[in-house]
């Protein structure tokens, strides 16, 4: 469009564009006739595309979105070709998951691999540097499963579908508070453990007497903080 055919008051251009009023009609038919094609679509793609999605089906996701735009609201441009696109996205994700399903390496390429960001108590602090994720991050989603003290955690992981998964002891253990500052909410269900010290950002057990200087040798901080463990009824 050329810059002389732009006018602010051009109401009729601004509410429909330079199509007539009767393709407001049609973009309706072709809306309706896209979306079903899409329902099917995603049906045949299966039940994962309707949760927790992988990279892979990010990806599929995104470029159906792409896809279904043009069709839909261009005049000039027909459904049959915005159909064929749309197969065209479900022959590549059914292809992938068959490859991935076939071989390994193919599915650890395009899904991704889990990530162990938590083992016996204490924090991997290079897995959470590598994915960027605070540790505050992975506190609240410990608070949010009712988990209050990092020593009842055997093992989180970070699942290539990008959820939490998180183990618990059998038995409680002391370990690092993930309250937050200033609140005592849960507080009176754990007892502080004054002789036991552990390191106020990953967790980790003091292995001898510390001083104010003394650094954690599994995330190099200086901050250390008394256990707690579950009070004893």
């Amino acid at each position: 469009m050329k810059k002389e055919e732009v006018h602010w008051a051009d109401w009729h251009r601004i509410l429909f564009g330079n199509a007539p009023e009767q393709f407001l009609l049609e973009v309706l038919l072709r809306t309706a006739i896209i979306y079903l094609v899409l329902l099917v679509v995603l049906r045949v793609m299966g039940k994962r595309m309707g949760g927790q999605l992988t990279i892979a089906e990010l990806a599929v996701m995104l470029t159906l979105g792409a896809i279904i735009a043009v069709p839909m609201q261009a005049p000039d441009k027909g459904l049959l070709q915005g159909i064929l696109v749309l197969v065209c996205a479900l022959a590549f994700q059914r292809g992938i998951n068959y490859l991935g399903v076939r071989n390994t390496k193919i599915e650890h390429f395009t899904q991704g691999t889990e990530s162990l960001l938590v083992r016996d108590g204490v924090i991997r602090a290079e897995a959470l540097a590598d994915l960027k994720i605070s540790p505050e991050q992975l506190f609240a989603v410990l608070r949010a499963k009712n988990i209050y003290n990092l020593g009842e955690v055997q093992s989180v992981y970070l699942e290539a579908c990008g959820l939490f998964s998180v183990y618990k002891f059998s038995e409680p253990r002391a370990g690092l508070s993930l309250l937050p500052p200033g609140d005592e909410g849960p507080c009176d269900e754990f007892a502080i453990i004054r002789e036991l010290q552990v390191c106020h950002e990953c967790g980790n057990q003091a292995v001898a007497e510390i001083s104010s200087i003394s650094t954690c040798n599994n995330c190099g901080a200086s901050n250390w903080v008394p256990a707690v463990t579950v009070k004893q009824s």
